[in-house]
């Protein structure tokens, strides 16, 4: 009896499995891999079309579409100089100046020369009074050059009617 003893307290108990292997680490897979899934899909498919609409910007399909016809037609980007644009700076009082002279390129070929020609006034116009509003403050901070591009490039393609402006090269900048 004493062997039965023996045998009944030294039995293997059950040994629960231990925590490891693929199982263990799969929730941690799937969160690495998922994620950046997830967030690029909610990013395209849901908050930038949602942008879009609000700030009534055409889908990205309709702009590919446009450029398309765009291209099939005349295609050539053109250069157009805008030289000698002088403005008084504001807030000067009229004792500083700012010399500027841009070179529009555009697509469209002989037809955006035509149409920058006809438009000629009234481009002038909006980019003097665009650069006019400039304060001395605004023309000293680092990317000054580049929101005056920008500036002028929704500013001239308003006047145009389209989006034919492509860049604007600042060749001139002084400020006296």
């Amino acid at each position: 009896m004493a062997d039965d003893r023996k045998s009944e307290t030294t039995a293997p108990e059950p040994v629960a499995a231990a925590p490891g292997g693929i199982k263990g680490w799969l929730p941690l897979i799937l969160a690495i891999v998922l994620m950046p899934a997830l967030a690029f899909g909610m990013t395209k498919f849901v908050i930038v079309p949602q942008l879009q609409k609000s700030l009534g910007i055409k889908p990205v399909a309709e702009t590919g579409s446009a450029k398309s016809k765009s291209k099939s037609g005349d295609g050539k980007k053109v250069s157009v100089p805008f030289n000698k644009l002088l403005v008084n700076v504001a807030g000067t009082m009229g004792q500083r100046y700012l010399l500027v002279s841009v070179t529009v390129v555009g697509t469209g070929g002989d037809e955006f020369k035509v149409k920058m020609t006809d438009n000629d006034a009234a481009l002038h116009d909006m980019a003097m009074t665009t650069l006019r509003t400039k304060t001395l403050a605004d023309l000293e901070k680092p990317g000054a050059v580049n929101l005056i591009r920008t500036e002028l490039i929704n500013g001239f393609n308003n006047v145009l009617g389209d989006s034919s402006v492509q860049e604007i090269y600042i060749t001139e900048f002084a400020l006296q």
